[in-house]
């Protein structure tokens, strides 16, 4: 895990491809199937985005991230949201000392990959405490800024049944995560595998892969890979088909969506295609890598009409007619 300084950007984004190989194969001895949800968390990481796992309860979502964390060196901390966890128990307070000086402690949000389980279970209030540090890199107590380490990422898990005391996220609050990651249930095979791992006494080991100076090193890549100015064109026009009664929407959109995606759309849509490129052996993403993480990148940033709900359009029924 030493950190290299690379003579190119075409090695440098080799190694990226080499980087994401070695962390997919120590998640893999944990987590069993789901390639495609680390394929996304991992994206995520590295175009410095945040990332919603949506799912029942048991598909090892939590263990998911902490394998994750397992197999990067970086601080990791999780909170577990409930309806009465105030701000100050995410963001830390300040006490008193000894000599009665006002002293900021810092919270649990004060670490590299922050896992908020359950974020749809907490008061508004508390979770725009979690959105201004992951908009900002940064929170206010009392008046003073205080700065987060980087790289900085959250995790968010929310669980899609039992919406009695839970508080939805608003749309602008959604539209902060990069990716929204929907978990499907694991497949007969894949749930042997599972049990068999899982109820005997063999512990595995995750070794760790990447620190913190190539991650951010690694982030920096992202920005500098080329792209084609008609894969741009693609995935804005993309954006504005799923925008209802504007000029570039599609028919779809005007019959079953209430609001489409904005701008912040458009702009993950290049930064994951252009980490898929790479984590694909490209060096500049095409149209194809903008589809493969236009679903995740769109699923939680479209709204459908009363006629979508009522007829059972699906938000994927509706993303997959406008690609």
């Amino acid at each position: 895990m030493a950190n290299k300084s690379f003579t190119s950007d075409v090695e440098a984004a080799d190694a990226l491809k080499k980087s994401y190989e070695e962390l997919k194969s120590e998640i893999g001895k944990v987590i069993v199937g789901q390639d495609e949800t680390v394929r996304l968390l991992l994206t995520a990481i590295f175009c410095q985005g945040h990332c919603l796992l949506v799912g029942v309860p048991g598909l090892a979502k939590t263990l998911l991230v902490q394998t994750i964390a397992s197999a990067l060196d970086l601080d990791f901390n999780r909170i577990q949201f409930t309806p009465d966890l105030m701000p100050s128990d995410i963001v830390g307070s300040e006490t008193l000392d000894n000599e009665r000086n006002f002293k900021f402690v810092k919270g649990p949000v004060f670490a590299n990959i922050i896992l908020a389980d359950e974020i749809n279970r907490t008061p508004p209030k508390t979770q725009s405490a979690l959105l201004e540090a992951m908009q900002e890199y940064a929170v206010t107590v009392a008046g003073q800024k205080h700065s987060l380490s980087k790289p900085f990422f959250v995790l968010a898990t929310q669980n899609p049944i039992e919406q009695e005391g839970t508080y939805p996220l608003p749309e602008a609050q959604l539209d902060r995560f990069m990716f929204m990651v929907s978990l499907g249930y694991p497949s007969y095979k894949q749930e042997l595998e599972i049990v068999k791992n899982t109820t005997s006494n063999i512990k595995t080991q995750v070794n760790k892969v990447l620190g913190a100076d190539e991650i951010l090193a690694f982030q920096q890549l992202i920005r500098k890979v080329p792209v084609a100015d008609n894969v741009i064109e693609y995935a804005v026009t993309l954006v504005h088909k799923t925008r209802p009664e504007t000029e570039g929407a599609a028919p779809e959109s005007n019959e079953f969506l209430e609001w489409g995606a904005g701008p912040r759309a458009s702009q993950n849509l290049i930064l994951a295609a252009k980490c898929n490129a790479i984590l694909t052996g490209k060096y500049s993403p095409d149209i194809e890598d903008v589809k493969a993480v236009a679903f995740p990148i769109l699923r939680h940033r479209i709204v459908r009409n009363f006629k979508a709900e009522a007829e059972g359009v699906s938000v994927e029924n509706i993303i997959r007619k406008l690609l």
